[in-house]
């Protein structure tokens, strides 16, 4: 007997071995992201509104690390993604317009203001957090109104130039490029993020978000953590806010407005939290199904937009990340029946 639990690894060892065990794709996935590819090609004429997706799926996805994984509410998101489509735009003006630098300037920018702003999340709970990423929002907003000379002002900044993607792929009217260049960058921030969210840091997080104190207690550095998801997210939303602008060439103040903020949360609501997907397939539906709407009805789109986000809070908010979950689960047991089918075969060989 002595012998048999010599043989055992400790309990930390076994633990630590699943947690760095890497997360498997599920054929479900692999077909989400082949599609999403295969739409470039057979859907020329909606790469616009495709681009746009792509935008605020990474917007999304930047509130769902912070609300879905971490617990940490917010309501001025759009500061995050302000800073970054500003930096992005007065990088490309006074610098150089090659996008991968101002991309990388956006996220820079993004991350610096939530860095910043962090430290006043951890003096309250959720509503002193909603008022005061409310409230940064705010400021941020009225900054850019009144230095005119610099942002624009109401007017918006203009006079953006992006030069071609890597020299060759230059950003066209019809939005080709620019969807082919949102979509790489949106799986690169979403390979990312299921990189953190699985890793032990990823389980910490959810740990805090389930109960704050119990974390504490079990050794886990509470504050910390949270300062650094949220500086994340931000580098997140700066990225979102930079592709905005290098795909619209031009910013105005709506960037750092509370519907921004608005938007992304609504986009959660229809596609769920707590499984990064939710993101994306909310800013399918919300997109799509605004542009149809403006289309049937151009003066009272809002009303009937509204109406529907209602009647999906009420009906299905959790549908999306329950089909999801059920697909998943259905791929991972036909795989493991596969694999075990396989494992018989070669035994009885």
């Amino acid at each position: 007997m002595q012998a048999t639990h010599s043989k055992l690894p400790p309990l930390s060892a076994e633990v630590g071995r699943v947690m760095k065990r890497p997360v498997r794709w599920t054929m479900i996935e692999i077909a989400f992201w082949i599609l999403s590819v295969l739409s470039w090609f057979f859907l020329p004429e909606q790469h616009l509104i495709l681009t746009e997706i792509a935008g605020i799926a990474i917007f999304a996805l930047s509130i769902d690390l912070i609300l879905g994984y971490a617990g940490i509410v917010s309501l001025g998101q759009a500061a995050l993604y302000g800073a970054g489509a500003y930096a992005s735009g007065l990088f490309s003006i006074y610098v150089t317009g090659e996008p991968i630098s101002g991309l990388a300037v956006g996220g820079f920018a993004g991350a610096v203001i939530a860095f910043a702003t962090s430290f006043l999340l951890l003096r309250g709970g959720d509503l002193t957090r909603l008022m005061v990423t409310l409230g940064v929002a705010a400021v941020l907003f009225e900054i850019a109104n009144q230095t005119a000379w610099l942002t624009g002002g109401a007017d918006g900044l203009q006079g953006i130039t992006i030069d071609p993607l890597f020299g060759h792929f230059e950003f066209d009217f019809y939005g080709h490029t620019g969807y082919a260049y949102s979509l790489a960058v949106l799986f690169v921030l979403f390979v990312l993020s299921r990189l953190i969210v699985s890793s032990p840091f990823g389980i910490s997080l959810k740990a805090i978000r389930d109960n704050p104190l119990r974390a504490s207690a079990v050794g886990i550095p509470v504050a910390a953590r949270q300062v650094a998801i949220y500086t994340v997210a931000g580098a997140y939303a700066g990225i979102a806010g930079a592709l905005f602008t290098q795909t619209q060439q031009f910013i105005s103040l709506d960037v750092l407005s509370f519907q921004k903020s608005a938007d992304g949360l609504m986009v959660l609501v229809i596609g769920g939290t707590g499984y990064l997907y939710g993101g994306i397939v909310g800013a399918v539906v919300y997109e799509m199904v605004q542009d149809g709407i403006a289309n049937l009805t151009p003066q009272y789109w809002q009303f009937w937009v509204g109406i529907l986000l209602i009647a999906f809070v009420l009906v299905g908010r959790d549908r999306p990340r329950e089909l999801f979950s059920r697909l998943t689960a259905r791929a991972g047991q036909m795989r493991k029946s596969s694999s075990e089918t396989v494992i018989s075969k070669r035994q009885e060989t």
